[in-house]
């Protein structure tokens, strides 16, 4: 079907829309929205809407100045349009994601044939790093379609003679978009692949080409204007948030984070080995095609610079742009899904090799000794996938996920620290997911060595999306297994059938462990012995409201006459409590090591069905 000569373009869109539909669109109402960044950004661009202000961004009303606005801005205007639920906050992103595969495709189209830009956009879509990382609100998709779109409006400008304005004025805009999604690297890493590009090829004369004086305009009338006005809405202030918009923003968030020393140090890195491999996991199983793909790109330069071989620059283009990605952040901090701008190059420069397998024989013999590889490792992964699901016990009826983990608080810096967590008992209430993706990977990778081997790479390809689709969805019922350890939304509920106007709700430590008892209820916390952490810089300001409690405020709380509920896990429950009459502390409901207190009875009748 994706085969140029049997294949139609509309043909072609419908399946990846398909694909799309099945993998993306369906996880949108399941499960609900995760405590840290997932809810943080999702209740920012609530208030976003309920504030009427849409330049500076809040959470739990303190000023938040350290992220871009784009990605808020989608997440507020579909709350404007859907109202406020959990499938209406992700809808941007997995919009973002077709915007993506739509940019793939075409991508690979123009510089590698249909086949090609199917392959690029196949390998898009059922990659789990996208996938992963488009499960909660984080900006890396948004990232990855500006930054395809802006390569290829260079790479189509540079094969004119004198690129169009449209080429030129297209990259601005893509780089504008950028800056407001994540910041200054909208500039930098486009602006690292080019030059590196042009210095390759000896063309630094090009950019005088590029129509500059216009493109920069065209920038500046997208990227200016947010960053002028919230500078001027949250200027220094004397002996509170004395450094402003403009250091937070940039100086701290962005030239202090890249150097490791942001204020406050509220983050991990991965190590750069890591780093490196999961570059090539976010890929699986198209990956196992990376090396001899690697092996199509131009290595005699003076040769290339003497030609106009449109695919020879489109494959320098996508090598570049994926080491530029990788060898910035190798100097940085790092987290495990910042390589993610960088996929969509290696996807396309996987999904050119792809598209003209079966015209080499060299390469038809690459395909199949790394379909064979495939299957070595998927049947592996069988044997260990389904000899867990043997060896793990199911677990009690009405067991959380919860009950069977064990905490390890300090590796919640890094955004798969919970996995941590996992432990053989655990693995029980995983059973379902870990037979069934064990027979995935078998099938999947069987029926592609089948096919290699019978001459059509083309129904082998066909096989690997479809396991990747049952591999996904297995991920995508771990997830919803797992959510309740990485989610306070029951505990928020409970809170939410019993709260009246002018009760308070407290947090025993960073807001990030309850932010969705912020999103779910609507309600302002306050915080109990926090460390400020992300909110440190918003309450500097004069306007910051008085949320934050001490041992002995929160005493007075919770001996005065309104209601108090307490957020807290078991570990620093006795601390929140140590000054308090026990006598006046009941249980409104509890989750695994998570719980809310209350210093008044509890009706019966009120407390959530799964709350224990």
């Amino acid at each position: 079907m994706p085969e140029d000569s049997h294949g139609s373009k509309a043909l072609i869109l419908t399946f990846l829309t398909l694909i799309w539909l099945l993998i993306y669109a369906g996880g949108m109402f399941q499960p609900g929205l995760l405590d840290d960044a997932d809810s943080v950004h999702a209740e920012a661009a609530r208030e976003m809407v309920l504030r009427h202000d849409w330049v500076t961004l809040h959470i739990n009303g303190l000023r938040y100045l350290e992220k871009a606005p784009l990605m808020y801005w989608t997440i507020a205007s579909s709350f404007k349009i859907f109202g406020v639920h959990d499938w209406s906050a992700r809808l941007p992103l997995v919009l973002a994601v077709a915007g993506l595969m739509a940019a793939t495709f075409v991508f690979g189209r123009r510089f590698f044939g249909d086949t090609g830009g199917f392959y690029g956009a196949l390998a898009i879509a059922t990659g789990p790093g996208i996938y992963i990382y488009t499960r909660f609100l984080i900006p890396e998709a948004f990232v990855a379609l500006w930054l395809v779109l802006g390569m290829f409006f260079f790479l189509a400008g540079y094969e004119q003679k004198v690129p169009s304005r449209w080429m030129c004025w297209g990259l601005a805009a893509t780089v504008a978009l950028n800056v407001l999604t994540k910041g200054l690297i909208g500039i930098v890493f486009v602006g690292l692949i080019i030059l590196a590009f042009l210095s390759i090829l000896g063309d630094l004369r090009y950019l005088k080409k590029m129509r500059l004086l216009s493109s920069s305009l065209v920038f500046l009338l997208i990227a200016a204007p947010w960053h002028v006005v919230a500078a001027l809405r949250n200027p220094a202030e004397p002996g509170g948030a004395e450094k402003g918009f403009l250091w937070e923003y940039f100086v701290n968030e962005h030239f202090l984070r890249y150097l490791n020393q942001r204020i406050p140090h509220d983050y991990d890195k991965v190590s750069l080995l890591l780093f490196w491999l999961l570059t090539i996991v976010w890929l699986i199983p198209w990956t196992a095609f990376l090396i001899p793909a690697l092996r199509q790109i131009p290595v005699k330069f003076r040769v290339l610079r003497a030609t106009h071989d449109l695919r020879a620059h489109a494959n320098l283009l996508l090598l570049i742009w994926a080491g530029a990605i990788l060898v910035f952040f190798s100097f940085s901090t790092r987290q495990e899904y910042y390589m993610l701008p960088a996929l969509p190059a290696l996807a396309l420069l996987i999904g050119g090799w792809l598209a003209n397998e079966d015209e080499k024989s060299r390469a038809r013999q690459s395909g199949r000794r790394a379909a064979a590889a495939m299957l070595v490792i998927g049947a592996v992964c069988f044997v260990v996938a389904e000899g867990l699901f043997l060896a793990a016990k199911p677990v009690p009826p009405g067991a959380s996920i919860s009950d069977v983990l064990i905490d390890r608080p300090g590796t919640y810096t890094l955004s798969l620290g919970h996995l941590r967590d996992l432990t053989l008992q655990s693995l029980g209430i995983f059973r379902a997911p870990l037979g069934e993706i064990g027979v995935f990977l078998l099938a999947g990778t069987a029926a592609n060595w089948w096919f290699r081997r019978r001459g059509s790479a083309c129904r082998g390809n066909l096989a690997l999306g479809a396991m990747m689709l049952g591999v996904l969805f297995c991920v995508h019922q771990s997830y919803v297994i797992f959510s309740p350890e990485l989610s306070s939304k029951p505990l928020a509920i409970a809170i939410r059938q019993q709260y009246q106007p002018g009760e308070i709700i407290v947090v025993n430590g960073e807001y990030s462990w309850a932010s969705t008892v912020n999103y779910y209820t609507g309600v302002q916390l306050h915080l109990l012995n926090s460390k400020r952490t992300g909110m440190w810089f918003g309450s500097l300001f004069a306007d910051a409201p008085r949320i934050f409690e001490d041992t002995v405020s929160f005493t007075r709380l919770w001996s005065g006459d309104q209601r108090v509920y307490l957020f807290t896990k078991e570990f620093n429950k006795a601390a929140a409590l140590a000054q308090i009459d026990p006598s006046t502390v009941f249980l409104l409901a509890r989750q695994g090591n998570k719980m809310v207190l209350t210093n008044r009875p509890v009706s019966p009748g009120n407390s959530p069905p799964n709350s224990r």
